[in-house]
This record gives structure tokens, C-alpha cells and sequence, in this order.
């Protein structure tokens, strides 16, 4: 009788035993999986991430680049325009082609991203319209004129108006270093260039 009530009693705790085991144990295989993810195709080498990294350089243009000036005598676009303008800038160029450039021939503290430096260009030329010509037949380059460096990125031409500007032709470009550009606009027979420096 004692060995009946041993045997029993035993078997009864290991029961009870197994009852507060872990729920993990129980747990099926997927939910296992997920609580322990062991990676399998992890690359062996790792994968740079493409962020810009900001340079330094003179905020101030070297004697050596040819930053762009007024013409002589300096140009006056036609009426509307003529009586408009962008503070600190002027027109440079010609009825067929023209655009605004710095009084200091710098660019600086443009966005970086990971094309590079970004700036925003507006062109002109007699009789534009912008509603009547939205994606002006306009392309822009680019060229570092003091050092190597990849060619400047430019957007596809499109409009802007406003009653500081007029009927614009807006593009925007990505510069990938700073230093000393020469940016050329072309629309038909048109084409003109001029240099500025891209200042940190």
C-alpha cells in the first residue's frame, strides 16, 4: 500500500512538475524562429552608406578663378525686367539668353546632399512665357575650371514667375565639389556661361 501511495504521489509531482515548465518549451516552431532569428545571408564585407561629407575651403574666391563681373557697359535686359532683379546680384548676358549672378561671384552655405551642393539657376531671354512654355527647351552644365572633379548634375528645365522676376526659366544643379565652376546655359542658338565659386 505505502509503495501504491509512493508511486502515485510521484507520479502526481512529476506532473506537476511538467505543468510549470517553461511556455517557451511548448511554444511552436515559428514563434521559436522569431524570438531567436539567426541570420543566414549576411554580407561579408559592409555596405558603405552614401552620405555627403561637408568639405572645407576658402569662403573667398582666389585671384586665379575668373569670377564672372558686370559687363561694360552692363547689361539691361528689356522692359519688365529691366525694372526688376534679385537684391545683391545682376543681369548678365544678352536679350536671347540671360541670367543673374552674385555681385560676389559666391555660392556659399548651399545644401548638401549626397549629388553635392545644390543651387537653384533662373534664365531669361525675351519673350518667355512661362505658362506658354512650361518645360523651356533649356540645358545646363557645368565644369570645376580649378581642379578634377564630376560634372555638374542639372535638373530639367522647368517655369517660374513672380513679381520680382517675371516669366523665369528655373533649373537646378548639383555641384559635387566646391571650388571655381563655370555653369553654361543653352536654348536654341543661345548659350552662355559664367563663373561663380562655391564657398563652404
Amino acid at each position: 500500500m505505502q509503495t501504491r501511495y509512493l508511486f502515485l504521489t510521484t507520479l502526481l509531482l512529476t506532473s506537476l512538475l511538467v505543468g510549470c515548465a517553461p511556455k517557451a518549451a511548448a511554444q511552436p516552431e515559428e514563434v521559436k524562429a522569431l524570438e531567436n532569428p539567426t541570420p543566414t545571408n549576411l554580407p561579408e564585407q559592409p555596405i558603405a552608406l552614401d552620405t555627403p561629407t561637408l568639405e572645407i575651403g576658402p569662403h573667398d574666391p582666389p585671384a586665379s578663378c575668373p569670377i564672372t563681373v558686370p559687363q561694360n557697359p552692363p547689361f539691361v535686359p528689356p522692359a519688365p525686367y529691366d525694372l526688376l532683379g534679385f537684391e545683391g546680384e545682376f543681369w548678365y548676358g544678352s536679350d536671347s539668353l540671360w541670367t543673374a549672378v552674385r555681385q560676389n561671384g559666391i555660392w556659399e552655405a548651399l545644401p548638401l546632399n549626397p549629388e553635392g551642393y545644390t543651387q537653384k539657376v533662373f534664365w531669361w531671354r525675351d519673350g518667355y512665357v512661362w505658362n506658354e512654355e512650361p518645360e523651356p527647351e533649356l540645358t545646363v552644365t557645368g565644369e570645376r575650371l580649378d581642379a578634377q572633379a564630376g560634372p555638374l548634375r542639372a535638373s530639367k528645365a522647368t517655369n517660374a514667375s513672380a513679381s520680382d522676376i517675371g516669366s523665369a526659366m528655373l533649373v537646378g544643379v548639383d555641384l559635387p565639389t566646391l571650388g571655381c565652376w563655370q555653369i553654361t546655359g543653352k536654348h536654341g542658338k543661345a548659350e552662355l556661361s559664367f563663373v561663380v565659386w562655391v564657398a563652404p
